[in-house]
Formats: C-alpha cells, structure tokens, sequence
C-alpha cells in the first residue's frame, strides 16, 4: 500500500525547532546570562499550594497526586490538606530563617478557602504564581479554548483578588499545556510560565499575542519526584541537590550564570522528618558567596529588561 504523499509535506520541517516559538540554541554557545549583584547560581524555590476535589477528573487527564481511592478517599484528601494546615508554614519559617524569598504556586480554590494563608505568604515577600483553578483544572489537546481562557482568567482574577497583585506568572498543573496556551497566557497579561523544562536558563518565548519568558521548572529536581518516586531519603535529596549546584557553580566560571529550581510540596517537605534537612539546605545556600536567592519574576526581569 503506498502512501499519501502529503505525508512527508510538513511546512514546519526544517534546521532547528519545528515551530516559531523561540530558536534552537546551544545553553553552552550563548551570550552569559548576568544575575543582579554579580551572582553566579540563582536558586528558585517554587512551593505547590494545591487543593485537590474529594471527586477526582479523569478529563482531560487525572492530576498527579489527585485521590486514588474509592470515594471518600480521606486518607489522600487528609495528606494533601496537611501541607495547607502544616507543612506549608514549617516552610516559611525555614525561608526566613534564612532570608530566602520564593515563589509559591497557588490553585485559586487555595486562595478561596485559606486567604489568611495568602496573606501570610505575601507579607513574608514571597510570589504568587497562578497554578489554575483546583488540581481538577487540568490543560492538555482537545480542551475547548473558550474554557481554556476562562480557567486562566479565573485563576489569575481570583488570586489578584485576595492577593491584591496580579500573578505575573504561570504554571500548569502537570506542567501540561493545550497548544492554544501559551498565546492565552500573554493574552491574559501573564508575563512568564514554567510549564517547559527543556532548558536550564529562562528564555523568551514567542506567540501571535506577543512575547513571554519560559522560566524552566525541572521536575527532576522535585521533592515529589526524587523523594515520593524514587523513593530517596530527604538526606539524599540534599546532597543531590548541592552536587548540583556545585556542577552549575563550575558551569558559571566559563559560561555565566546558571540557575537551580527547587520544586517543592508542603505536605511531602513539612513533615517533620525531614524540614531539618531541608532546613540544612536552605541555610547551606544561604553561606554561599556567589548564590541569589530569586523569585520567579525576578529571574523573567533579567531576560525581559
């Protein structure tokens, strides 16, 4: 059976990306990227502030770490609730302890049904990022774009609105995107996402409303992954965590300044088991001549300005 022929015709084909969202680039061939003060690591701690429905969604797709169990599922529902009520304020006061700011990813319903939490985490000088809805407000292909831009303008309203600033930010649930996205992300005033995690650095990233910046938020690095999947001790995770960033502290003396981001999950990170270690971390970094401390929209400003 032969084939269609139009089958090898693809306008996007050709050296490079197969898109116009950004060019291709080698991190190690590109102009230093130069960190406020003369920093040479960046570290970016973005902390998961998710409410997850008792009634999971399985449309588009379940989100990672939503109820597994038959209906009521407390056991999960209950553990997800603790880093609301717990864990996320064992991490705030680790953050100053050591002066650190970071940037909390926050479902709207969080926003909704915790404002004195909201307050709190604002107050310190942290960043709210929007993180949709409820962890029920899953993006992917085949999603509706009217309902895909009044998730976003309901997740960034509802934030401003307790918040009393407009999240300049954006991270999908799942990192998961529609291709309609990133365009109704700029259209909806959002400055930067961390939804693609193809890179080390952030970089501008094109669509037909505008430009954007793409602050890469690995999900190697976080705690959920290496401690929840991989089943790693917290000590284990540290020590990875400050192997890398003394490999991207070498990177920096040749190529300029590199960037760590640290995803965390309060209600894996706050127990108390291992808030020391994470602690030891925090105060680690801290005791590094040439470390920042950064925010998500302080790390865009450097590739907008």
């Amino acid at each position: 059976m032969a084939l269609d022929p139009t089958y090898f015709e693809y306008p996007m084909r050709r050296k490079g990306m197969d898109h116009d969202y950004y060019p291709w680039s080698n991190i190690f061939e590109r102009k230093p990227i130069e960190w406020p003060s003369g920093k040479a690591i960046a570290s970016w701690f973005v902390v998961s502030l998710e409410w997850f429905p008792i009634l999971p969604e399985d449309k588009p797709f379940r989100a990672p770490g939503h109820m597994q169990t038959a209906y009521p599922d407390y056991r999960h529902y209950t553990a997800r609730d603790y880093g609301s009520r717990v864990g996320v304020y064992r991490l705030l006061d680790a953050f100053a302890k050591v002066g650190a700011k970071a940037s909390f990813a926050t479902n709207a319903a969080i926003a909704e049904r915790y404002p004195v939490l909201i307050k709190d985490i604002v107050s310190a000088g942290h960043e709210i990022i929007a993180h949709s809805t409820d962890m029920n407000g899953t993006i992917a292909s085949g999603v509706e774009e009217a309902y895909e831009r009044d998730l976003i303008a309901r997740s960034l309203d509802t934030l401003e609105q307790v918040s009393g600033t407009r999240p300049n930010g954006w991270l999908s649930i799942a990192r998961s995107q529609s291709f309609n996205t990133p365009r109704l992300l700029r259209e909806a005033g959002v400055s930067y996402m961390c939804d693609w995690v193809n890179d080390e650095l952030p970089y501008r990233f094109t669509t037909e409303a505008g430009d954007l910046v793409n602050v890469p938020l690995n999900h190697e690095l976080s705690d959920r992954q290496i401690i929840n999947v991989q089943q790693n001790s917290v000590d284990s995770y540290v020590l990875q965590m400050m192997d890398a960033y003394e490999w991207l502290r070498q990177e920096s003396q040749k190529y300029g300044g590199r960037m760590l981001p640290l995803h965390i999950t309060p209600y894996i990170m706050g127990l108390p088991y291992r808030i020391n270690a994470f602690e030891g971390l925090l105060r680690w970094l801290s005791e590094q001549p040439d470390h920042w401390f950064a925010r998500g929209d302080e790390l865009a400003a450097v590739i907008e300005a």
